[in-house]
Formats: C-alpha cells, structure tokens, sequence
C-alpha cells in the first residue's frame, strides 16, 4: 500500500502551443517527453496527438503512430490513449485511435459538462496560429458531450481488447455514473478513477471538494477502486501532495499545467514528474513502477497493444 501509480498527461488538448515553448507538439516531442518522464519516474503516460504542423489537437491515428512505436521500443512504461481527445471532435474521431492500437488503458470521461478555457486568454494575449484564439474563446458556449450512450459505446467497442480505463470524473455525479456502469457490467473492478480539481465546469480545488471526492469514491467503491487525483493549474502539486498523504495516486503533466513553480514555466513533464517523486519519498512512499502499476490495475501488458 506503499506504492504511488504516477500518470504524467504529456500535451492534452487543453494548453495551445503559443502558451509556452516546452509544450510537446510533434510526433518526436511527444515521443520524447514521455519517455524522459517514464525515466524520471512515471508509471503511467497519457497521450494525445497534435497536428505538427499548428500544433492544434488531432486524434488522427496516423500521428499516434508516429510516437507510439518509439515509445514502447524505448520504455516499459504503460500507454494510455485519449478517448476524449478534445472537446470539439466527434465521437468517432476521439475512439479511433483507442480502437486501433488497443492500449492496456485508455482515458474516458465520465459524463457532458460545460469545458470552459476561456479565461486562460486574461493571461495569454499573443497567439502564433489562427486557430488558438478562437478555440479558447469559443469554449464559454462548448459542452463537452458525453452522453450515457457515449460511454456505453466507447467500453462496448474497446471490450474485446482487453483495454482498460482511467474513468475521468469531474464531479461527483461523474462518480455515480461509473458505479452505474459498474452495476450495467460494462467496467470492472478494480477500476482506475482519475478525479479532476479545478476546471471551469467541474468541481473546485478546495479542501471541502477533495474530502467530498474521496468520501464518495471511498463509499462507492471501496476496494474496487484505485483512486487517483489531478489538479489543474497552480492547483497541481498541493492536490497532488494531498492525494499521496491521504493513499490516493496522482497526476502530473503539462497537460493539466504549464508551471513548475510561481511564474516558473515547466521545461519538461519530467521535472513535473521529478517534482512530486520528491513528495511522495519525503511521505515514506514509493512510486510504482510500471510493472507494479499494470498489477496494482489489473491491465494485460505491454506485450498485448497493437503497436
């Protein structure tokens, strides 16, 4: 029980490029980054694609394929493919690259929510490519959909390879439509929740909301369940730390933020990864290595993806 399952996010579909320098863009940039943050202890990289060229978010396969190989030659960290891309694809866009290369995990969201980057533009006011400006502002009228349908499809299609999930819940009736999927047989146990804190549209990063979370999952699922947390934002590292003090798992990443300190841009998702190593050691614990995390989740093995 000592041991902590660390996801690094590597580059989402949150951040645009103009944002900062060390976003991971390319094919070889993604590739990279997160092998230099399985080196530096991630037990988990979650992956989505972008376009290379304006570094908009693609869930275009071939792209995928462009990163995925180098990563499994060079690491035996676990793989863990976006099924929810970016807010404004379509459902079968997002699935596809999950369908094609059958992952040991792959991400899903756990219910439709307004997805609010706009405020993100009060602190960025040059932006390199067209499309940045508007995918931010454009995001105070975009529901991110996912509808019960939606998820019943995603785990129905993805039910013959063997992949299994990080269940994204943004609030807490996000955590009662996984146990209801839990009853329908559509996931099973030991289901690998993800609780986001603090985008706009889900649950907040104070106290009060991280002990609703955990009671509720603790009183949902109990054993069934390995529970872990991200914080967005400045919000990163105390709700991380929060989690690893109280036997939850974290996530850490350039996805969910840009900054390794007050004002400090992040140069790597490694040092993100570095960073709270130093927290979970300095609390007595361990990091999971990748093999102890597809034990601790119950996932088929690297030996098993399609790439």
């Amino acid at each position: 029980m000592n041991k902590v399952i660390v996801t690094c996010a590597i580059t989402g579909a949150i951040h645009t490029p103009s944002m900062s320098p060390y976003l991971p863009v390319t094919p070889e940039q993604i590739a990279n980054s997160a092998i230099e943050a399985a080196a530096a202890g991630a037990s988990i990289v979650h992956l989505h694609a972008r376009d290379p060229v304006d570094g908009r978010p693609s869930q275009d396969p071939d792209i995928y394929s462009a990163f995925l190989p180098a990563i499994r030659e060079r690491s035996d960290v676990v793989v863990n493919i976006t099924t929810g891309g970016s807010p404004t694809m379509p459902l079968e866009a997002r699935l596809a690259p999950a369908l094609k290369f059958k992952p040991e995990v792959a991400s899903l969201n756990m219910g439709s929510m307004n997805f609010g980057l706009y405020e993100m533009l009060k602190r960025f006011d040059h932006f390199e490519h067209e499309w940045e400006r508007p995918y931010l502002e454009n995001s105070d009228d975009l529901i991110f959909k996912n509808t019960f349908r939606d998820i019943a499809y995603i785990l129905e299609s993805c039910a013959g390879n063997g992949t299994r999930f990080e269940i994204e819940c943004y609030d807490i009736s996000h955590l009662y439509a996984a146990a209801h999927f839990l009853d329908r047989g559509l996931l099973k146990a030991p289901i690998f929740i993800q609780s986001v804190f603090g985008l706009r549209g889900g649950i907040g990063t104070h106290l009060e909301d991280f002990a609703h979370m955990k009671r509720t999952v603790d009183r949902l699922f109990g054993a069934q369940c390995v529970w872990s947390v991200l914080g967005a934002g400045r919000h990163q590292m105390p709700i991380a730390s929060i989690s690893a003090a109280t036997g939850g798992n974290v996530r850490v990443g350039l996805e969910d933020s840009l900054w390794d300190g007050p004002g400090q841009l992040a140069k790597t998702n490694a040092d993100q990864v570095a960073r709270i190593r130093k927290v979970i050691e300095a609390l007595s614990l361990e990091v999971a290595s990748p093999d102890e995390a597809r034990k601790m989740l119950a996932l088929k093995g690297a030996s098993n993806v399609g790439f």
